[in-house]
């Protein structure tokens, strides 16, 4: 088999579709074609069931974009690491991270980076924990800072920087602290919120739910955290965040916890590599560097 046919087939089965994946890969569609035929020659055995314009995966097929992945990667890491040796330590690093490491940890993390390592370079992607977690388990990412809380351990290796805890909180002088609160009472108010799949967001609508009482009713959805403050400190608005942002010189300063058991969330946030990926030189700097200043990049914040 050959690599090229490999990559273009593992393209087309991502896309589904011969003209996205053509227009991607700067080939023709009678060349994808012809690329598949030949896999299916090679391998006695059809790779795509085809549904008009729709390429969808056989059995057989998924068997081998998951083979064809593992190879693809396989040489990328080899390739970076053959280059590793020959520049040393000096190398990109790629990360991937939630918007608030993005927004409050990394601009302290580039300024260390700047003063040990002038010549180590990052490519920083923010997104979605599940999105990002994807980017990871295909190789796209080196290492990614996020909650530890969920992951397969036996696909990838995490390091710990700190432990957390998320809670509801609300504007100082919110009507909710003039008397003592149940859960049931969070329900009358509305919320600011990031999107359904993040972690923390799943975690307190099963809260709820698991109480036999409705999700909590969102009025704004943002990934932003820098916004909340302002935006619970002049509304009764509620929200969901870390207990490491609420404090005098922090930015919920101006926000009080609603203290509840039910709503006090318990997680462990750190780095996450996959375990049988090559990390280079650089990637293990990074992630020592991260290890050993992370916890007081955080709490200083």
């Amino acid at each position: 088999m050959d690599l090229r046919d490999l990559y273009y087939f593992e393209t087309v089965a991502d896309l589904g579709n011969l003209g996205r994946a053509g227009e991607k890969l700067h080939r023709t569609q009678p060349a994808l074609s012809k690329c598949i035929q030949r896999l299916e020659d090679t391998l006695g055995t059809l790779l795509f069931f085809r549904e008009g314009r729709r390429m969808r995966l056989t059995p057989a097929g998924e068997l081998l974009l998951v083979r064809a992945r593992r190879l693809r990667q396989g040489m990328e890491e080899t390739e970076r690491e053959l280059q590793t040796f020959a520049k040393g330590t000096v190398g990109n690093v790629r990360v991937g991270c939630g918007p608030t490491a993005a927004e409050f940890l990394l601009p302290r993390v580039v300024a260390l980076l700047l003063e040990a390592a002038p010549q180590l370079t990052l490519e920083l992607v923010t997104g979605q924990n599940d999105m990002l977690m994807n980017d990871l388990r295909a190789g796209h990412l080196d290492v990614l800072i996020s909650p530890l809380s969920g992951l397969d351990e036996e696909q990838f290796e995490t390091f710990e920087i700190l432990k957390d805890n998320v809670v509801v909180v609300a504007s100082a002088d919110h009507p909710l602290f003039e008397k003592q609160v149940a859960l049931a009472d969070l329900c009358a108010w509305r919320w600011v919120l990031p999107g359904p799949t993040v972690a923390t967001r799943r975690w307190l609508d099963n809260t709820f739910f698991n109480h036999g009482l409705d999700r909590p009713n969102l009025h704004i959805q943002t990934n932003s955290i820098s916004m909340m403050p302002q935006l619970l400190r002049h509304t009764p608005l509620l929200s969901f965040i870390s207990r490491h942002n609420l404090g005098p010189g922090k930015i919920g300063a101006a926000l009080r916890e609603i203290q509840l058991v039910e709503t006090t969330m318990p997680r462990s946030f750190g780095l996450v590599v996959r375990r049988d990926a090559y990390v280079s030189p650089a990637s293990g700097f990074f992630i020592e560097l991260i290890r050993q200043e992370g916890q007081q990049l955080f709490l200083d914040r």
